[in-house]
């Protein structure tokens, strides 16, 4: 029993770190739903939202919900309105309640390839679509 513990603790570590286009892919994917539940939050509620992204914990926080932490191995860069940039590390994409948005975009790379998931400012839609270095 304990070498089977042992086996199933190391092999999800093992298994992202042979695969780390796997873990970016669902790193982008839980990213887009955050955003997602964050629009549909304000459209609900009938209030601003906001995600919090802090590029340098690797985290997108959600107010009212719990945090999304993203693997350290992925870079994080994040395209947002300048009136939502509290400062060089952290900055903001909101959603109003009729489903528009400030729009951004946060890019989850490794190397020169990744995924970006972008939000459109006027309605708010959320795109997952594959990322590559200029």
């Amino acid at each position: 029993m304990a070498i089977a513990a042992v086996m199933m603790a190391a092999v999800p570590t093992l298994f992202s770190a042979a695969f780390p286009g796997i873990e970016m892919k669902a790193a982008a994917r839980r990213t887009a739903a955050t955003l997602r539940l964050a629009r549909e939050s304000a459209i609900r509620k009938g209030e601003d939202t906001h995600v919090l992204v802090d590029l340098e914990n690797h985290r997108l926080t959600l107010a009212g919900y719990r945090s999304l932490t993203l693997p350290q191995r992925l870079t994080i860069q994040l395209d947002g309105a300048g009136s939502e940039m509290l400062d060089d590390q952290r900055g903001m994409i909101r959603f109003f309640p009729d489903g528009s948005s400030t729009g951004g975009r946060v890019i989850l790379s490794h190397g020169d390839h990744g995924y970006q998931v972008g939000v459109t400012w006027l309605t708010g839609r959320i795109e997952l679509e594959s990322w590559s270095a200029p």
